[in-house]
């Protein structure tokens, strides 16, 4: 594997894991594995949504020209190497023999489509698109990926970046990646799959079940023995849990903290918890001169920085550790977790919980009496994520603000808040794990101003906006001296605390409950990565 990259350091710590067990499939090894979400897969599309859930799913059909494996460490899939032939030029020696569950060979023509691909009106993945300037096919197995400035962690970026079949797209119509507001309406790929990956989208009925069947002619190797897998979206906790209990599934997540005594208790099933690499916050629109769903007319609370402080004040990380996490959160000070490249503890504290000072705050805004708001929660994305969302409304409304919660499946919530719909929040919930396992990249996606000619911030839902941070983004992009990167890094988040651009509330547990007739990997990235699941 060529390349600069591989010199970054990711701390990976507490990484937590049940080992596989490698072994070939045949016939008399034949298993099915059974797992389920609070939420159903919003599309098919690989391009289609900027979401772990979905894309975690879709890495199983779908693949990169790079994958992490069973140790988190990255490696080449679609890809058998690469090297940064120039500043702005990374070349890519695709792997060949490499066939589509079609028949179609891969060849650096799909990669080049699908590159484009991402850039049209429908996808999510821009903040991906914005890294590749061009594409140049050297010939059938070789492309050159043009940057437009210098940078030496691009392959760390794009293990969420699948390739398509350009003949199957063209064929069905699916020139144009369609966005989870579609749904499974819109183009031939929400509802159809046609990947290089280890399984093949047997049959999908959205919001019942989709199944998956191993793929005979996959390049890679398999360390599990399952040759079909089941998914079925279960909403509520009890019911979810209830099916992992009675066996009707081998694998459920997330199980809410205050159920792992109840699997404990049960005969044959136990909770799988670890750290998550996933950092739950709030924010709020800093853009828009008048709130979309405030009673203050004229103008925006947000855009006055000690009402943003009074919020984060008024907020009792503690108390939600306490008793709606029930311990198994890491409050959090930063927008990155521990485990991600860039985190500096000495940046992680918060301020404290303090309403009295939250009240002085919005009084000497002008707030005396506080302001209504309407926040949006989703209810079946993040481990007790509507609770999380009721516990803050009151907090809050100890110090005057009066929350109205609108809590959605996360469906209807993205939907509501992404790009395409606007960002039509005013206050939200949301989570997040850097994809890349480096602080790049929440900086550049949530933190920079968005709208910018450099496409940053595609996922900043309330517009905060610094430019030093966007400049910041460029420079630690292609910064090579880790000692120089990392004090970008730390500049960049100590703005954005001290701004109070959002509020980082914890790291979430990872929360699953399993079979004890299955043995997986849970990753910190809350992946489900079919390749290493064994069912005994």
């Amino acid at each position: 594997m060529l390349g600069r990259w591989h010199k970054m350091k990711f701390k990976l710590t507490a990484f937590a894991a049940i080992a596989a067990i490698g072994m070939a499939i045949t016939p008399a090894d034949s298993k099915t594995f059974r797992w389920a979400f609070q939420g159903d897969l919003q599309t098919m599309d690989p391009h289609g949504l900027f979401e772990t859930m979905t894309l975690g799913f879709q890495r199983n059909i779908y693949e990169g020209l790079v994958i992490r494996n069973e140790k988190m460490e990255m490696v080449g899939a679609l890809a058998e190497s690469w090297k940064n032939i120039e500043p702005t030029v990374w070349r890519f020696n695709l792997r060949k023999g490499v066939k589509f569950h079609n028949g179609s060979s891969l060849g650096s023509d799909d990669v080049a489509f699908s590159v484009k691909r991402l850039s049209t009106e429908g996808s999510d993945m821009k903040v991906v698109a914005a890294l590749i300037k061009e594409t140049r096919i050297v010939d059938e197995h070789t492309i050159d990926l043009v940057t437009p400035a210098p940078n030496p962690i691009l392959p760390l970026q794009l293990e969420i970046f699948y390739i398509m079949d350009k003949q199957w797209a063209e064929k069905h119509k699916a020139l144009e990646a369609t966005n989870v507001k579609g749904g499974d309406e819109g183009n031939y790929a929400n509802l159809n799959a046609n990947g290089t990956g280890p399984f093949m989208l047997g049959s999908r009925q959205s919001g019942v079940k989709t199944e998956l069947e191993i793929n005979p002619n996959y390049w890679g190797k398999v360390k599990g023995n399952i040759t079909k897998a089941v998914f079925t979206p279960i909403a509520q906790d009890a019911t979810r849990v209830a099916a992992l209990i009675s066996g009707n599934v081998h694998m459920a997540y997330p199980v809410p903290v205050q159920d792992w005594k109840r699997l404990d208790d049960a005969k044959g099933v136990k909770p799988l918890a670890g750290p998550e690499a996933r950092t739950i916050f709030l924010g709020f629109d800093q853009l828009r001169d008048e709130l979309l769903y405030s009673n203050i007319k004229g103008k925006n609370p947000f855009k006055d920085l000690r009402v943003r402080q009074a919020f984060i004040k008024a907020i009792n990380i503690d108390a939600i550790k306490k008793k709606v996490m029930r311990g198994a959160s890491v409050p959090a000070g930063l927008m990155v977790a521990p485990q991600i490249n860039g985190f500096n503890a000495a940046l992680n504290d918060r301020p404290a919980y303090d309403p009295k000072g939250a009240k002085k705050l919005l009084a000497d805004a002008g707030y005396p009496d506080g302001f209504e708001v309407t926040m949006d929660c989703p209810n079946n994305r993040y481990v007790n994520d509507e609770r999380i969302c009721q516990a803050s409304a009151s907090m809050l409304a100890k110090i005057g603000i009066k929350v109205t919660l609108l809590a959605q499946p996360k469906s209807k919530y993205f939907g509501k808040v992404l790009a395409q719909n606007n960002y039509d929040t005013s206050f939200f919930l949301l989570g997040w794990t850097p994809s890349t396992f480096d602080s790049h990249n929440p900086i550049s996606s949530l933190m920079a101003c968005r709208g910018g000619s450099d496409k940053l911030g595609a996922f900043n839902l309330g517009g905060y906006c610094n430019p030093r941070i966007n400049e910041l983004a460029a420079s630690i992009q292609s910064e090579t001296n880790q000692k120089k990167r990392q004090n970008m890094i730390d500049e960049a988040f100590k703005i954005h605390k001290d701004e109070v651009g959002h509020i980082p509330l914890h790291q979430q547990p990872l929360s699953w409950g399993i079979s004890e007739k299955v043995n997986l990997i849970q990753r910190p990235d809350n992946v489900l990565d079919l390749r290493y699941v064994n069912v005994n």
